[in-house]
This record gives C-alpha cells, sequence and structure tokens, in this order.
C-alpha cells in the first residue's frame, strides 16, 4: 500500500486506523493489488471500494467494522462474490477468503467452516468419511452466503435447505458484539440467520449437520427438443409422486454445453442417492417419455462427482404452484421457437424434506411451492413466464434487490424486521438483499 493512500481525503482516517488494528493485508486505489481484490464474480458490478480489507480472524472483522461506522463508511463484505448484487463504492469491503478452514467431526457428522470455506473444501473434508454438506450445484460458491440465503442442492428433498442444517453461527453484529447463535442461545438471531442473508452480522463460523452418502446415481442427459412439451407435462405429475431420495430438474436450452449436440435441446438432471440401479429404477419412466438420449451421462457417482451434473445461471427466478399448459407452451417457445428470447429454463420440483422442516425451521420463504424455474434471460425476456407464477422467490437466485421482501412471507418479514431493529437498528449491513429496521 502506497503512503499517499493515506493522506486521502475519503480513506485516509480509516486505513490509518485499521493499520493499527487490523492483522490482515489491506488494499486501497493506489495499490496494485486493488482491482483483483475489488472484483466481484460478476463484472457488472464494477464496485469500487475506499478500502478492501481481508480478513484473517474475527479480531479483523470487528476492527474494519468499527473503522467503517467511527467514519460513517458503507460495510460491505465478500468471500467468494458469487452474491454481490449491491456495489461498495466508496466503503469498506471487508475479504472473508483468508478464513476458510474446515473442520469435520466424523462421529457427530458436523462440519465447522469459516466464513471464507467454499463448499469444494467441505466435500473434500467430509468425502472421506462417506459425508456430504448441503452445498449447491457448484462447488466453488462460498458456504456463509449460500446458507444465510437458504441454499438449494441436489440433497434438499432428503434433507431440507443448507440452513436447516445450521446449528450454531459464530457472528459479528452491528455493535461490534462478537455471539454465538444456536437454538438455545441467541434463538432469535438464530432463527433470523438461517435464511435472512448477511443482514445481521458477519459471519466468523458456522457449524452444520453433515449427511451420509454412500453411494449414488446421478448426471444429466440430452434430448431432442420436439417432445419438450409433453416432457413438462408428465413431470408435472410424475415428479411429486418420486421418493426423497431422488431430486431431478428438467432444462429447456438454446444450445446444450457440448459442440457435438446442436441446437435447441432438452436435458435431465439428476441425483439420487442410494443404489445406482435404484436411481436407474426411479429415473426410467420419465426418460421413457422424452425419448432416446442424444447424451447420457447418468452413471454410479460419489457425492463430490455430482460437482458434474451442472446448472443453469440464475439470472431470474420464479415460483410455481403448477405448470399449466399455458405455461408450458409459453416457456417451450421462449427457448425453442422460431424467436428464441431465453437461453435456457432449469424447471425443479421442490417437495420432500424442503416443505417439512418442522416449527423451528428458519425464514426460508415458500417452502409448500412446488417448482421453481431458473431462468438465464433478460428480465423483460422472462416477463411472460411470470404471469403465472406466485410472485414469491428464493434469496439466493433472486438479482433484484427491490424484490427482497418477495423471498419471504410476509409474517416472516414482519419478523426478521423487527430482529434486524434489535440487532442492527442504524441497517448497516444493508449492501445485499436488505431488510430495513422495523
Amino acid at each position: 500500500m502506497s503512503i499517499q493512500a493515506l493522506t486521502q481525503p475519503v480513506s485516509g482516517a480509516p486505513v490509518a486506523e485499521l493499520l493499527r488494528r487490523f492483522g490482515g493485508p489491506i488494499h486501497v486505489p493506489d495499490d496494485e493489488t486493488y482491482d483483483a481484490q475489488r472484483a466481484a464474480l460478476n463484472p457488472a458490478f464494477d464496485s469500487r471500494p475506499a478500502i478492501v480489507a481481508e480478513a484473517t480472524s474475527p479480531t479483523d472483522i470487528r476492527a474494519a467494522l468499527a473503522a467503517a461506522r467511527n467514519h460513517d463508511l458503507p460495510f460491505a463484505v465478500q468471500a467468494t462474490g458469487h452474491g454481490t448484487f449491491v456495489p461498495s463504492d466508496g466503503g469498506v469491503l471487508v475479504k472473508t477468503g483468508r478464513m476458510a478452514q474446515v473442520l469435520v467431526d466424523p462421529d457427530r457428522r458436523i462440519a465447522r467452516a469459516g466464513p471464507g470455506a467454499r463448499w469444494s473444501d467441505v466435500i473434500a473434508a467430509a468425502a472421506p468419511f462417506g459425508l456430504a454438506p448441503l452445498s449447491g450445484s457448484s462447488p466453488s460458491v462460498g458456504v456463509a452466503g449460500y446458507t444465510l440465503g437458504g441454499g438449494v442442492g441436489w440433497l434438499a428433498r432428503g434433507y431440507g435447505f443448507a440452513a436447516d442444517s445450521l446449528l450454531r453461527v459464530d457472528v459479528v453484529t452491528a455493535d461490534g458484539r462478537h455471539l454465538t447463535a444456536s437454538r438455545g442461545v441467541h434463538a432469535d438471531l438464530f432463527w433470523a440467520l438461517r435464511g435472512g442473508s448477511g443482514n445481521f452480522g458477519v459471519v466468523t463460523a458456522m457449524e452444520f449437520r453433515l449427511h451420509p452418502v454412500a453411494e449414488a446415481y446421478g448426471g444429466v442427459a440430452y434430448f431432442p427438443f420436439d417432445r419438450a412439451a409433453e416432457t413438462l407435462a408428465y413431470y408435472r405429475d410424475w415428479a411429486p409422486t418420486q421418493p426423497n431420495e431422488l431430486s431431478t430438474t428438467v432444462v429447456l436450452m438454446q444450445n446444450a454445453p457440448r459442440p457435438d449436440i446442436k441446437g435447441p435441446v432438452l436435458a435431465i438432471r439428476g441425483f439420487y442417492v442410494g443404489s445406482p440401479e435404484d436411481g436407474a429404477r426411479a429415473l426410467r419412466p420419465l426418460q421413457r417419455v422424452v425419448g432416446q438420449a442424444l447424451v447420457d451421462e447418468f452413471r454410479p457417482m460419489t457425492y463430490p462427482d455430482a460437482a458434474t451434473i451442472g446448472g443453469t445461471a440464475p439470472r431470474n427466478l420464479e415460483l410455481y404452484d403448477d405448470l399449466p399448459g399455458g405455461l408450458v407452451d409459453t416457456v417451450v417457445d421462449a427457448v425453442g421457437g422460431e424467436q428464441p428470447t431465453i437461453s435456457a429454463v432449469e424447471v425443479r420440483h421442490w417437495g420432500g424434506a424442503m416443505a417439512d422442516a418442522g416449527p423451528d425451521a428458519g425464514p426460508v420463504g415458500h417452502r409448500d411451492t412446488p417448482f421453481s424455474f431458473t431462468i438465464d434471460g433478460s428480465t423483460d425476456a422472462a416477463a411472460p413466464l411470470a404471469d403465472y407464477a406466485t410472485g414469491g422467490s428464493f434469496l439466493n437466485w433472486l438479482h433484484d434487490t427491490s424484490r427482497t421482501a418477495d423471498a419471504y412471507t410476509p409474517s416472516d418479514y414482519a419478523r426478521l424486521r423487527e430482529i434486524k431493529r434489535a440487532y442492527d437498528p442504524d441497517n448497516v449491513f444493508h449492501r445485499h438483499h436488505n431488510i430495513r429496521p422495523a
């Protein structure tokens, strides 16, 4: 960091304060490292914070938060950058990537992860014991942001959302306290953290359950597009009858991620916890409706192999109580019509443990929704699909920060605002899907 940076009127005083109290690297606009450190995963967010501070401990996080508050600067946190939807211009951006330790207790089936850990770190630590976390389709995603937003993956129908497996969370609150929240201590904060995103503090560690996955069957198969409508109509009735061990999606895409498949294509993605024979048998009726596969990559696999199944970029998301004929025709035309407007739509069936998490479940919203559409397309192009939707959303896949309240039921959102008032009345944590204090 250059000496000149310390005299800049915007960042000089807080930088000097951090230099006295912060153990990790600090980056300011004069540094050669600044551009790399400020970048989010999405290049559309050209954030220009006054300070980027790489935390190495809870003490560092408390110091950065204090510096931001003492100098009235915006405060934001970033682990991997996957969940960056609001630029952190002019403020203090704390990076947690250096706090990535993962510890696994195989006897208790519990993992403890730092705020900078990625799911790949947890998967690698748990796999030797035949255990798996409730991670998503991409192992490069950060554990903390994904879990705080709810978290949907291939094991969700069997074990619920990732937030449902949380056991305790260490968190720095807006007033600088370092608290441990669990069902028995700071229970209101613990409830809010299980789906309320980063509105209530900065996570310094979290403990969560791991789940046994001894053998599995999964993959993706590509089919001609001409039976897309019939497949979705069948999927609407077939998917709710399947065991919780099976999670599936039907994907309509303009182009497959393979050079040997041309034009619009339909894909089936799935993961079955159990014997490969049982998994293949469970999927057979759906595959029979679609017809002969162009390419079939389903196979026996371990949980780490699930990362090869893939997913659809969530530029838009809609939730549906049903898949009526009008919606099916609209989405088929939008992806595979003469003038396609959407690159891909992934239709996922929810249900199972996602809908039945118990009376003390966190505020992950719309648990009883049976279907979601993950839409890789502009908001304008996705608008005709929204006409059939419930109006609700899911925080992990929601890019529009003006719709944050749509990710929750009205009663849960009201309770979240009350808890926000108790723990962050000044709305310090707001550079994300913000829940304003009541």
